[in-house]
């Protein structure tokens, strides 16, 4: 019973947030005179003294003492005696989990929106380097239309905007406090929750014990928003593991970001990538777990709820992990636009680029264009040529209405300069797009 009823050994990382939930309820018990001014310094003090042994040593691990609140009242008794035990007035276990809990995960927030912005600043520069730099945009793995290396990398800006979005969106909902609520029903002590709030730096107390006690969506809002992270990390890791290799050739890994073979000495694998893209299974694990737990619980507190905590743990360390590698391996990679050059003008990329020709200056409606498009890619896959390559005899012997003016449109350079639209691949537009993001990180 000890052993499955303990949760020392994974929820001791809340120490810091224990100590300051408890340090902010004893100055309000003294505040408010529920305790005297004499005994809610004495235990302050205490506090801060079980902190620094905290730092020094970390915690011990005591089965009997169960969790991080129960360690830590005992700490507390051991530097301060008997008066340690007036902490606890008007306050529970179950408030004060859920006060430490929060606050654990909002700490874990802000770091994952920080590093989340550094990954943010490496794809900018990157894209801003290679903004003209051009590449063959896929569907299917099969070559599409070319576009820029600089708007393939602005499409994860985006992305990454929209989970910093989602984790500032959690964290706003997670702001309320829930210290006060006691074990279900709140306290007959006259306690003061909004300087308890205050304290620790909530916008308010929560709004019903019931609920503030049992409630764990905070928790699941912070899995939801690391198992989007994590999808949107992991494909850009597959990415990066698809251009590594030799077919491909796009980008050449740092020796920081990749490994060697065992048996190959030739070979450079890009590890990292591969764990980034498998930590995304984990992560989603993680929301699952904690969505299976809470699926059926009454109100208010259970004890399977102990076990909302490790799958928040580890899905954090996963995604710092994953973000922190992604970011390196942005920062170091060589992309190696001369390849991507090349292989962008293979495959008939600029084909989309003689259809809308016909339709913007022969006035052939698109599908009839479609049909002509197909038969001069026929031609120069038949000669092994391409398009650009075909003269404007063979053009005019597929359709009379192709002019000499189409060969302004059949070089990949010339097919990305003129994707102008907003939001288009068009050099000009990704600088563009880079400014306004630039714009946007200095107005948040």
């Amino acid at each position: 019973m000890r052993e499955i009823n303990a949760s020392i050994p994974f929820d001791k990382r809340m120490w810091r947030q224990d100590i300051a939930g408890s340090k902010a309820h004893v100055a309000m018990l003294g505040k408010t005179g529920i305790l005297s001014a004499e005994d809610a310094a004495t235990i302050d003090a205490g506090l801060d003294a079980v902190a620094a042994d905290y730092e020094a040593h970390g915690v011990t691990e005591d089965l009997a003492l169960e969790d991080i609140h129960m360690q830590t009242e005992a700490r507390l008794a051991d530097k301060i005696g008997s008066v340690a035990g007036r902490l606890h007035t008007a306050r529970s276990r179950n408030d004060q989990v859920a006060t430490d809990f929060r606050l654990w995960v909002r700490d874990a927030t802000d770091q994952t929106l920080e590093a989340l912005a550094a990954l943010q600043d490496a794809l900018l520069v990157r894209a801003e380097e290679h903004a003209d730099a051009v590449m063959p945009g896929f569907t299917h793995l099969q070559s599409a239309q070319p576009v820029t290396l600089g708007h393939h990398l602005m499409a994860y800006f985006e992305m990454i905007a929209r989970d910093i979005a989602r984790f500032r969106d959690a964290r706003a909902r997670l702001n309320l406090c829930p210290l006060g609520s006691a074990a279900l029903a709140g306290t007959g002590f006259p306690i003061d929750r909004q300087m308890t709030a205050q304290a620790l730096g909530f916008d308010e107390p929560t709004r019903n014990s019931l609920d503030g006690v049992s409630d764990r969506d905070f928790a699941l809002d912070f899995l939801t928003s690391a198992t989007q992270c994590a999808l949107h990390l992991s494909r850009l890791a597959e990415e990066f593991v698809i251009w590594a290799s030799q077919p491909f050739g796009f980008v050449a890994l740092s020796d920081q970001w990749s490994t060697g073979s065992s048996i190959m000495p030739q070979k450079r694998n890009p590890d990292a990538a591969e764990l980034v893209r498998g930590h995304s299974g984990r992560i989603m694990g993680c929301m699952t777990a904690l969505m299976v737990t809470m699926k059926g619980l009454p109100l208010a507190y259970s004890k399977d709820m102990q076990d909302d905590k490790p799958p928040v743990f580890e899905a954090a360390d996963l995604l710092a992990l994953s973000i922190a590698a992604m970011t390196g391996m942005v920062e170091s990679a060589t992309f190696r636009t001369d390849r991507m050059l090349a292989l962008a003008e293979s495959g008939h990329a600029t084909a989309t680029d003689l259809a809308d020709w016909l339709v913007r200056e022969a006035g052939v409606p698109f599908r009839e264009a479609h049909h002509i498009t197909g038969r001069a890619v026929a031609l120069a896959d038949a000669r092994s040529a391409k398009l650009s390559d075909l003269s404007i005899d063979d053009l005019k012997a597929i359709d009379t209405r192709i002019e000499p003016g189409i060969y302004d449109v059949l070089t990949v350079t010339a097919s990305v300069a003129s994707r102008m639209s907003f939001g288009g691949t068009a050099p000009a537009r990704v600088r563009e797009a880079i400014a306004a993001a630039r714009a946007r990180e200095i107005e948040a």
